[in-house]
């Protein structure tokens, strides 16, 4: 399925969103790295904690602190802004 096809509903959705959306922060290693400065996640803490929500979350949190890479990220994804945001919220519940 395309990207852009591609929907992402209730909470396996937003943890497979928020993975997804890690792939991209990650294709950066300036972003990258800003990432790992800003969360305090260390590459080995980064690699334990995917499968917890707080990691997932935090990824969209770091999305969603920086307009241009929140817009970005999303148009790299295929779908929005507003689907990222709510992700967060889905994971944080």
């Amino acid at each position: 399925m395309p990207a852009a096809e591609h929907q992402d509903t209730g909470s396996d959705g937003a943890a497979s969103l928020a993975l997804r959306a890690l792939g991209w922060v990650l294709a950066d290693p300036a972003r990258a790295q800003r990432f790992l400065d800003l969360t305090g996640l260390t590459p080995d803490g980064l690699r334990a904690g995917l499968a917890q929500p707080a990691t997932q979350a935090a990824v969209l949190d770091f999305l969603a602190a920086h307009e241009p890479d929140l817009a970005a990220a999303a148009d790299a994804l295929g779908t929005d802004a507003a689907r990222l945001i709510a992700a967060r919220q889905e994971l944080a519940a």
